[in-house]
């Protein structure tokens, strides 16, 4: 199952470069790394774009010892895990930061993790974070992924994950969510392995449908001073919530993953003022409204 995750990750990362740059006329340009206590990844990055002003796609394939930081974590949630964890972990994570801000950010994972000797569990999810409220997009982004989980409906459950997402992704300290959600989950199992890596694999196929219609629909239109101005204010609030929250950054962190491909996610450029500055429109009027109250979009 290991080396079939392994296969799928690869796969979708070369499907979505070609599809990204395609689109933005620019290519990814790769890395390859080791990680000293074992595995290694490929990580394409893409700066500068005309569409996208930064974007990474990155694969990672890691083993070795688990930090005990991290066991001590992960003890909350996970059954069986043995006194000195060995883990195994096949990922793929990208992040697209749109130059234009009526483009939305997006940003998806999806993993297998295994202990050995020990348990194993499948995670992933997928979100969106626009600077301006577009409905016809968000119930465009939402109604992929609950068709994926519907596909699926053994080992997912789209309404528990929707809620999930909207949980995880939110901002405690500014008392807002990071975007619009779409769906995450973590440690899904079954009887056998097949229905949780059939479900991550369609997740993974289904990440480009989900967002490149919207990147396509929006990316030429007009853009005002105030308009880049706010893009560079809800940014940072995206560079916040994955340096104080998120599981994903601090467990690479942990595990002596290369950091430059754990920091992928953060934003090229982003501002802090003294005050949060006024929404310039309606729509960006409307996205505050829904960052303070979640909405069911499907």
């Amino acid at each position: 199952m290991s080396e079939s995750m392994e296969d799928v990750v690869t796969e979708v990362q070369d499907a979505i470069c070609d599809a990204v740059s395609a689109l933005d006329g620019r290519a990814f340009v790769e890395q390859r790394w080791e990680r000293p206590g074992g595995g290694g990844g490929r990580s394409r990055l893409l700066e500068g774009g005309d569409v996208i002003e930064k974007g990474g796609v990155n694969v990672s394939i890691v083993e070795g010892d688990l930090p005990a930081e991290a066991a001590a974590s992960m003890r909350s949630r996970v059954e069986n895990l043995p006194e000195n964890p060995v883990f195994h972990a096949v990922g793929i994570s990208l992040v697209l930061h749109p130059r234009n801000p009526w483009v939305p950010a997006v940003h998806a994972n999806f993993r297998r993790f295994a202990i050995q000797g020990g348990p194993w569990w499948y995670g992933g999810g997928a979100d969106l974070t626009p600077n301006a409220l577009d409905v016809a997009d968000a119930i465009h982004f939402h109604g992929v992924w609950q068709a994926v989980c519907r596909r699926h409906a053994g080992v997912a459950d789209h309404a528990a994950f929707k809620a999930w997402c909207d949980r995880y992704f939110f901002i405690g300290h500014r008392g807002e969510a990071r975007g619009i959600g779409g769906i995450f989950f973590d440690d899904v199992r079954a009887e056998t392995e097949s229905a949780p890596l059939a479900f991550v694999t369609d997740c993974a196929g289904s990440f480009l449908d989900s967002w490149l219609p919207l990147a396509e629909r929006h990316h030429r239109e007009p853009v005002s001073d105030a308009d880049r101005a706010w893009q560079l204010h809800r940014r940072s609030r995206y560079a916040e919530f994955n340096l104080v929250y998120d599981r994903g950054t601090t467990f690479g962190l942990r595990t002596g993953a290369r950091v430059a491909s754990v920091l992928m996610s953060l934003p090229p450029l982003c501002t802090w003022t003294g005050d949060d500055p006024t929404p310039p429109g309606d729509a960006q009027r409307a996205l505050v409204d829904v960052l303070r109250k979640p909405v069911d979009w499907v």
